[in-house]
C-alpha cells in the first residue's frame, strides 16, 4: 500500500496526487504541512529530515522530493505512457521537470505567497513584481515551446506535462496582471479537462 504525506494545497503534493491519479495506483493520502502540521514531529522527520512535503511510502520504501517521486511512479508504473522509452525523448522529460522545478516554481512563489497567503495589509508590491516579472519570463519560454505542440514532450502526455502543468495552474490563477499566451493557455485546457487533474488541481489556497 501507498500512502502519500501531505496536503493538497501544495503544488509539490499536487504533483505526487496527479501521477498517482493518471496511473491508476491506490494510495492514502495523509494531510501533512502548512495548518495541518506533524512535519516538525520525530516520526515524520525519520521520513524526510528536511521536513516538507509530500513523503511516499511504498512498502516500506521511502522516498521525498515531488520530481522524485513522480520520475519514479512514471519510470516504474508507466513506462511507454507517462514517462518516455525512447532515451532522448525520456531526456527531454527530465529536463522540463528540472526546469519546473528550478526556475519557473521559484518564480512564481513570492507572487503567489504574497497575494494568496499575506493579508493584503501585509504584501510587499515591489515583491509581487518582481515575482511576476521572472514569472512571465518562464512563461514566455513555455508558451514558445508549445506553440505547434500538443504536450510538452512529442505528442503524448507525460510526466513532464503533470510537473509544467501543476506549476501552470498556479501561475494562470493568481490574482496578478499577466501577459495572455495563447499556446500555453490551449496546452493548460487541454490538460486540466483530464479526470487525474481535477482530482489534484484544487483552488488556490
Amino acid at each position: 500500500m501507498r500512502r502519500l504525506w501531505g496536503r493538497l494545497s501544495s503544488v509539490n503534493v499536487q504533483k505526487a496526487v496527479w501521477g498517482l491519479e493518471e496511473l491508476g495506483l491506490p494510495y492514502e493520502r495523509v494531510e501533512a504541512g502548512g495548518a495541518f502540521g506533524r512535519v516538525r514531529e520525530p516520526d515524520y522527520l525519520a521520513l524526510n529530515p528536511n521536513g516538507l512535503v509530500p513523503v511516499m511510502e511504498e512498502d516500506g520504501f521511502v522516498l521525498w522530493e515531488s520530481n522524485a517521486i513522480l520520475r519514479y511512479l512514471a519510470s516504474t508504473q508507466g513506462l511507454g505512457t507517462l514517462w518516455p522509452e525512447d532515451p532522448r525523448a525520456a531526456a527531454l522529460a527530465d529536463q522540463w521537470l528540472d526546469w519546473q522545478a528550478t526556475r519557473f516554481t521559484p518564480s512564481t512563489r513570492d507572487a503567489f505567497w504574497q497575494t494568496v497567503r499575506t493579508p493584503l495589509a501585509q504584501r510587499d508590491q515591489s515583491v509581487i513584481d518582481r515575482s511576476v516579472a521572472a514569472s512571465e519570463e518562464c512563461a514566455g519560454i513555455l508558451d514558445a515551446h508549445l506553440m505547434g505542440r500538443p504536450y510538452a514532450v512529442g505528442d503524448r502526455f507525460t510526466a513532464a506535462d503533470i510537473a509544467l502543468g501543476a506549476a501552470t495552474h498556479r501561475w494562470l490563477h493568481l490574482d496578478v496582471p499577466r501577459v495572455e499566451r495563447p499556446a500555453l493557455r490551449a496546452w493548460y485546457e487541454r490538460i486540466r479537462v483530464r479526470p487525474a487533474a481535477a482530482v489534484a488541481l484544487p483552488p488556490l489556497s
